[in-house]
């Protein structure tokens, strides 16, 4: 492995919400591209998801300490270090800070739901991953990348989106100063904010809302597909000079009101 050039060929992957989505297309690329192993960390999988050789499946939550740790310890047991940590794993909610038809303000708890898995889970699973990472031999000077998921509602949020906007911004916020606090020990840090994609939660709408909302995209005038997400995580990994930046990748999408 070059020093200047990164190559994800027999790296060893920790991927939060791989189960589904943006984050099992990371979990295929990884492998197709050839990764050694990666570890895919989620609340369930899917009756055919069974663990393979070089793909293992734990079960559990990103804002648990004890499941984190318990993925970090699998990771360890089969493929004995970690490279890269890619942080998924989501939840949404579309409420009004009041809806005033109904006389009823945004519950609170649904606010602190969010805030939960999407910016703590991302922290906590920063803050015990690179605990592993850091005890890589550095190849040059870089020992692993932490790449976390924003979204384009940490900086364009629509009506309904105060949680998510406020978790996703805060995923955005805390990126520079991660890279900076692990500078030191050769670990970067990267965001990618992804606009409308092609997964799961959208594809339970209806196809006139899908095409719809793939009109709003300027060019490509289409849904991203997971695997263009998963392929720019691909290109963070081998590329060195990344790190402390959040990049969007929409389309050129700006999101209304």
């Amino acid at each position: 492995m070059s020093s200047t050039i990164q190559s994800v060929k027999g790296i060893v992957a920790l991927v939060t919400g791989g189960a589904s989505g943006l984050g099992r297309g990371v979990v295929d690329r990884l492998i197709r591209q050839g990764a050694k192993g990666v570890v895919a960390l989620d609340l369930k999988f899917p009756d055919s998801s069974s663990s393979v050789d070089n793909v293992i499946n734990v079960t559990g939550s990103v804002t648990s300490e004890e499941d984190v740790a318990r993925a970090l310890v699998e990771v360890e047991k089969h493929f004995g270090r970690l490279d890269v940590a890619v942080s998924c794993a989501g939840i949404g909610v579309a409420k009004r800070a009041y809806d005033f038809r109904r006389n009823i303000s945004h519950p609170l708890e649904d606010f602190r739901r969010v805030i939960e898995v999407n910016l703590v889970g991302t922290f906590n699973v920063a803050r015990l991953a690179v605990g592993l990472i850091g005890r890589n031999e550095p190849v040059g000077t870089l020992r692993g990348t932490l790449i976390h998921t924003a979204s384009v509602a940490a900086f364009d949020g629509q009506i309904g989106q105060c949680a998510y906007s406020a978790s996703k911004g805060g995923v955005a916020g805390m990126t520079l100063p991660l890279a900076r606090d692990l500078a030191s020990q050769g670990i970067r840090v990267m965001t990618i904010a992804p606009g409308l994609f092609d997964t799961p939660l959208l594809g339970s709408l209806p196809d006139t809302v899908r095409k719809n909302l793939a009109s709003t995209i300027p060019c490509p005038s289409r849904l991203g597909n997971v695997d263009e997400y998963a392929h720019l995580v691909q290109s963070i990994i081998e590329n060195p000079m990344l790190n402390g930046e959040v990049i969007r990748l929409d389309g050129a999408l700006r999101m209304q009101p």
